[in-house]
């Protein structure tokens, strides 16, 4: 299949992007630089520079491919708007037709939960309020839209983890250590999508978690050195929003993905990947 991609240089992007080339797919992948199409370009990709931003750009190069998918994020407070002019693009493309495309979530949509499933209810932190409806509208759209929603994603020393050890020998938890955090390898989650793009019918939300529910505290042990932990007022105000979604205890299996698409994770947990060293490679 020729299929859009954005966010390809990111952390989920990149790893989705050298699935997709290793399955056969051609890809493109929309960047905002020269110097991003490089990097796609040596991943087996197209670069296309364009504006995600813009819905009616991104719909025509949307008619030009079979499927879709959106790993992009702004990290601001653009996000919000970001994911809606994609939707919006995507519903105006791909409406009454079976061109499938997936959409990027987030497990911090089901709040504190110990037992997360598709079916539990929304309770987001303020950091992500704004996901639910957009989510909704594209799964109700009839575009065979799917919508994949990582737990903490790890690997290559990136990703939130790496936040816990700021510099070598220090270990800085947020909070007291002792909410759970959902978790997947970002090449077990680039599988899933791969799975989701070749199985999914479209209208069903995946969480995309391996299983492997550590605390926070379990994971700073793992890393090793001198461990320091702070109220949860502490954390909020050191991080704000980003500290509330940090505090969050949560636990999910990922049961529908593994029965309904075949997932299997594989890779070391991050207990075991923390345990080894976390340094990105160079």
């Amino acid at each position: 299949m020729k299929i859009l991609l954005t966010g390809g240089t990111g952390f989920i992007g990149s790893a989705v992007l050298d699935q997709l080339v290793a399955a056969g797919h051609r890809v493109t992948a929309v960047v905002r630089s020269q110097k991003s199409s490089l990097q796609v370009q040596d991943a087996g990709a197209t670069g296309i520079i364009g504006d995600l931003f813009d819905p009616e750009w991104l719909a025509a190069e949307l008619r030009g491919h079979d499927a879709a998918i959106h790993t992009a994020a702004g990290s601001d407070e653009r996000d919000a708007t970001l994911n809606d002019a994609v939707i919006d693009a995507v519903i105006a493309a791909f409406g009454g037709t079976s061109k499938p495309f997936i959409h990027t979530g987030g497990i911090w949509a089901y709040g504190n939960n110990p037992a997360i499933s598709e079916a539990s209810p929304l309770d987001p932190p303020a950091l992500t309020a704004w996901r639910p409806a957009g989510e909704q509208r594209l799964l109700d759209s009839g575009v065979r839209a799917s919508v994949v929603q990582p737990g903490i994603v790890y690997g290559h020393g990136k990703g939130i983890p790496a936040l816990l050890s700021p510099e070598p020998g220090i270990v800085r938890l947020f909070g007291s250590g002792e909410q759970h955090w959902t978790t997947v390898h970002a090449d077990d989650l680039a599988d899933l999508y791969v799975r989701v793009l070749d199985q999914a019918p479209g209208g069903r939300t995946y969480i995309g978690v391996s299983g492997h529910n550590p605390t926070v505290r379990e994971l700073g042990e793992a890393l090793g050195g001198a461990i320091t932990a702070e109220t949860p007022e502490a954390t909020v105000e050191r991080l704000g929003g980003f500290g509330e979604a940090l505090l969050l205890d949560q636990q999910a299996s990922g049961l529908r993905a593994k029965t309904e698409l075949g997932w299997q994770p594989t890779r070391p947990t991050l207990v075991e990947e923390l345990r080894v060293g976390y340094e990105a490679a160079a």
